[in-house]
C-alpha cells in the first residue's frame, strides 16, 4: 500500500513538474499578442486581453472594436489560455459552452494556423491573435507580451 501510494505521488509529481516545464520552455519562445500596425492601440494589459478573449467585452481602450482570433485546436492555444488565465483548454471549452448556451455571447474567431491569423490580423486593424515572437514582421504591432 506505500508503495502505491508512493508510485502515485511520484507520478502526479512528474506529470505536474514537466506540465510545468512545458509552459515555462514555450513561454521562454515568446507569445506575444500583436494587433496591425496600423491599428491605433499600442499596448493592452493582461485584464484587457482577458475581457477581449473570454468574450468580456469586445471594445479596445480607445473605443475601437475588437475582434479576438483564437488558432483551433493547437498547443499554442492551450499555452495562451494556460497563460492568460491559468486554466486548461478543457475549461476554457466548458466556460464557451455555457456562455454560448445562454446566448450572452460569442467565442473568439476560429483559425486554422498561426498564418491564418496574422494574414487575417495584417488586413484588418481590428483584428487581435497571439503568435510566437519570431512570426512577428513590420506588419504587426506587439501589444501584450507572456
Amino acid at each position: 500500500m506505500l508503495i502505491k501510494s508512493f508510485a502515485l505521488a511520484c507520478l502526479l509529481w512528474t506529470t505536474t513538474a514537466a506540465a510545468t516545464s512545458a509552459v515555462e520552455q514555450s513561454a521562454g519562445d515568446g507569445l506575444v499578442v500583436v494587433v496591425s500596425a496600423q491599428a491605433a492601440i499600442t499596448q493592452l494589459d493582461r485584464y484587457q486581453l482577458i475581457n477581449i478573449f473570454m468574450g468580456r467585452y469586445r471594445q479596445l481602450p480607445g473605443g475601437g472594436e475588437a475582434i479576438p482570433l483564437d488558432i483551433g485546436k493547437s498547443e499554442q492555444k492551450a499555452l495562451f489560455y494556460q497563460l492568460l488565465v491559468g486554466k486548461p483548454l478543457a475549461d476554457i471549452n466548458a466556460y464557451w459552452a455555457r456562455l454560448i448556451f445562454s446566448g450572452k455571447t460569442r467565442p473568439p474567431r476560429q483559425v486554422d494556423s498561426a498564418e491564418q491569423a496574422l494574414q487575417q490580423v495584417a488586413a484588418n486593424p481590428t483584428m487581435i491573435a497571439y503568435v510566437q515572437r519570431s512570426q512577428v514582421d513590420a506588419r504587426f504591432r506587439i501589444v501584450y507580451e507572456f
